[in-house]
């Protein structure tokens, strides 16, 4: 495993807290362009207990990487379909790199080195990092996929292609992250983008 079980008050937080605004912003995305399916079905709320994904989460905590059950969202709401569909996908991820990015601002403002309170922050900054990296990786049901098809051209190769994707996705999953390919791929992205956005934060820090 990727950590210290003496530390899993600090993961447990940091974890639960980038799923529940990844889901929490496709759901409130979805909500403003007109959709309420993920309201209707309650998952436009703060508990992060119905952000959950079993599997998902086990395998954040094996792998660093995983999901959350995916907020419910029908298209046919949408004025337009492939906009909705892009802006959607589009949110989880981007909310996890801004979470990411107001950790790293907290830590340099407020944290100190070894306190309870820095560590806290840490795991949220590094879980959101990971999250979101995951999620943009084109492979369905994950929002990169979402995102490449709905910026495909309808009927092309590459939009057959997704569509196709779409029933061997979870196996393609499960078999990468056993085989730590994506980890091996994505850790090395996060630790950069780790570095980058410290290094931005630090030009703004009181």
């Amino acid at each position: 495993m990727f950590f210290d079980l003496q530390q899993l008050p600090f993961i447990v937080p940091g974890l639960l807290g980038a799923l529940m605004i990844h889901e929490l912003a496709h759901g409130y995305m979805a909500y403003s362009l007109g959709d309420p399916t993920a309201k209707a079905a309650g998952r436009l709320t703060l508990n992060p207990i119905a952000h959950l994904d079993p599997i998902g989460t086990l395998m954040l905590l094996v792998f660093r990487f995983g999901w959350a059950k995916p907020v419910p969202i029908n298209p046919m709401y949408f004025s337009d379909r492939r906009r909705g569909m892009l802006l959607t996908s589009l949110a989880g991820p981007a909310t996890n790199f801004l979470g990411a990015t107001v950790a790293a601002y907290v830590i340099l403002q407020f944290g100190s080195a070894g306190s309870w309170f820095t560590l806290l922050m840490y795991y949220f900054l590094m879980y959101n990092l990971w999250f979101g990296l995951f999620n943009l990786l084109p492979i369905p049901p994950l929002d990169g996929s979402h995102i490449l098809k709905s910026l495909a051209s309808y009927g092309s190769g590459l939009w057959h292609f997704m569509q196709q994707m779409d029933q061997y996705g979870w196996l393609v999953l499960m078999l990468l992250l056993f085989l730590r390919v994506i980890p091996r791929l994505l850790g090395p992205v996060a630790d950069a983008m780790q570095v980058f956005i410290f290094s931005v934060v630090s030009l703004v820090v009181i």
